[in-house]
């Protein structure tokens, strides 16, 4: 299967500008005497040359690739005695030492646990004094706990279970209570309060009070991730960075009015093509992610690093595209030295190649808040998996909807489409989770993780009805991706009928089909998957996801039910032509 991926320059103004200019070489040749033919011969040439790299700057300006190295720090680490408080130390003084070494300005994030320690205090107090970003890790910890004037409840000093380790294990009043005295005590130290806080996952009530009354400008969350180590953070905004809802830090807002204006980066850097479907066997995921400790597939593996990071430079991402590297310090030294000493000097070729753009945390919040008022539509396209066996993914997002597209052989599926709805609350804005494990999931319409088996994958897929009613698969041979306008995405798909074309954008989806044949998109899924459509008539389908009852509208195209119990469903085109409606009415 071959892949093409385009971009549309923008040349609006070219030739105006080429036919001024050369009226003002006229003029001046005329003024200094000087034959006209030759400038004029010459002229064109050097124009369009200067004219192509301006055109191409003002692209990758307009819609850079931004990679943040984020390194926290963990002051202890019950699971292994090997890892004691200066191994954990040693591990963060040595990546500072390494970001220095290559000129880049990195953020360390740091856990109260840490900030309490006199050697982390001198170590980067003088790295702010070098041009890096000190700011806070929101794990929970027993000194942070008790500093607070509350009783810790972990096994020890740091516990990860989410109801001890994270802020959605304490009510609102004692979330505020764990920021002030963070707060203070990190400007006690370094004279200031931090403009990032950083989590695996943060709840809304706690993200908004550091807003309002401490003022952060960034934050970064988890990737994508089902069951992984406990946490599920699953069907969000899937990479890049977005406006969450102030009722649900997970959820991207749709207003002004319903968001908190702070930008949540996704955190990791993960494979947009083989993350999704890792641990189907098993339902909770592994990780492929930039991480340098991982060596098999992800960040220690130099056939994985240089494939993913020149592929995240060249996506057709919109908006921009975005990229965490670092590791937090209690995987230790020893384990990330290797993958972050050969990742390094690939960040600095492609940087100093003007395909990357490092930067503090705190840096990029300011440039997302100065560009995008609301949460901006982005893209993570990629021609092929790192092993070359012919995968290619797409992943679009909005403030409204995610879709992911996945291309195998000469197969093509819809593997994932999650709605995103401001007015939804997560289980944890007005009270403390008690469990030792979080969830945060957003309504589906399409899950090709949840919803399958090694054997069946769920999905949505182009077929062609068969005079018995029944369906087959068409093939799709290539495809090709073109950004369209500042937030709309086409994926054009070649087909033995003709060409399948999908046009993404903000609020809708339009898929458009021509062959000489009847077709339809058909739904299936794992035979024993927890389906939640309730019913399906002629342009919605209804569906309840955790007590919250949702639908999906179609403006173009009508529904049509297979099997009596929703599991098996068509979505039949109008006019060759079916468009979904994810917008607010």
């Amino acid at each position: 299967m071959s892949v093409i991926y385009t971009k549309k320059p923008n040349s609006c103004g070219f030739f105006e500008n080429y036919l001024l200019t050369l009226q003002l070489i006229k003029t001046i040749s005329r003024l200094m005497n000087m034959k006209l033919n030759l400038l004029i011969y010459i002229f064109p040439l050097f124009f369009i040359c200067v004219g192509r790299m301006s055109v191409q700057a003002d692209e990758k300006q307009s819609s850079p690739c931004i990679v943040n190295f984020v390194n926290f720090i963990r002051g202890i680490e019950p699971r292994s005695e090997e890892f004691t408080n200066e191994y954990l130390f040693q591990t963060t003084a040595n990546q500072l030492s390494q970001l220095n070494e290559y000129g880049f300005h990195g953020t360390f994030l740091i856990q109260y646990d840490a900030l309490v320690m006199p050697a982390y205090q001198k170590l980067l107090k003088q790295a702010m004094t070098e041009g890096h970003e000190v700011g806070a890790w929101w794990e929970i910890t027993e000194p942070h706990v008790k500093d607070a004037g509350m009783k810790w409840r972990g096994r020890f000093p740091w516990d990860w279970h989410a109801n001890v380790g994270f802020a959605t294990g304490y009510t609102p009043e004692q979330r505020e209570r764990l920021v002030d005295t963070y707060m203070e005590k990190f400007r006690s130290i370094f004279g200031t309060y931090p403009a990032s806080v950083g989590s695996w996952f943060i709840d809304a009530h706690t993200l908004d009070y550091l807003y309002e009354r401490y003022h952060i400008v960034a934050s970064c969350n988890c990737k994508d991730q089902y069951g992984t180590d406990g946490y599920t953070l699953w069907g969000g905004y899937w990479n890049q960075a977005y406006y969450p809802s102030r009722l649900n830090a997970y959820m991207p807002a749709q207003t002004i009015q319903g968001q908190i204006p702070v930008p949540i980066f996704r955190m990791l850097g993960s494979d947009p093509v083989l993350q999704y479907d890792h641990g189907l066997d098993r339902h909770f995921q592994g990780v492929i992610t930039l991480e340098p400790v991982y060596k098999e597939a992800g960040g220690g593996n130099r056939d994985w690093v240089e494939w993913f990071l020149p592929a995240m430079a060249k996506s057709e991402s919109l908006a921009f595209n975005y990229i965490q590297a670092g590791q937090e310090n209690s995987f230790g030294w020893n384990d990330m030295k290797d993958g972050l000493s050969m990742q390094m000097p690939i960040i600095r070729d492609l940087a100093d190649k003007g395909r990357f753009r490092v930067e503090t945390l705190a840096e990029s919040g300011r440039w997302f808040k100065k560009h995008f008022p609301l949460t901006p539509a982005t893209a993570v396209t990629v021609e092929d998996d790192f092993r070359a066996s012919g995968m290619s993914a797409v992943w679009y997002n909005s403030r409204y909807y995610r879709t992911g597209l996945l291309w195998k052989d000469n197969s093509f599926v819809i593997r994932d489409i999650h709605l995103f709805d401001e007015s939804i609350a997560s289980d944890y804005l007005l009270k403390a989770g008690t469990e030792n494990y979080c969830e945060y999931i957003t309504p589906p319409l399409i899950d090709g993780f949840i919803w399958s088996t090694p054997e069946e994958h769920a999905g949505l897929r182009l077929t062609q009805i068969l005079d018995d009613g029944k369906t087959r698969e068409i093939p799709v041979t290539s495809h090709a991706c073109t950004k369209k306008g500042k937030d709309c995405l086409a994926v054009t798909c070649q087909t033995p009928y003709g060409p399948f074309r999908m046009l993404m954008k903000e609020d809708v989806l339009t898929i458009t089909y021509k062959p000489a044949i009847k077709w339809a998109l058909e739904f299936t899924a794992a035979k024993d998957a927890r389906l939640p459509f309730t019913s399906i008539d002629n342009q919605v389908i209804k569906a309840t996801h955790k007590g919250y009852d949702y639908a999906f509208q179609l403006n173009r195209g009508s529904f049509s039910a297979v099997s009596t119990d929703c599991s098996n469903w068509r979505i039949l085109p109008q006019k060759n032509r079916v468009v979904f409606n994810f917008g607010r009415k």
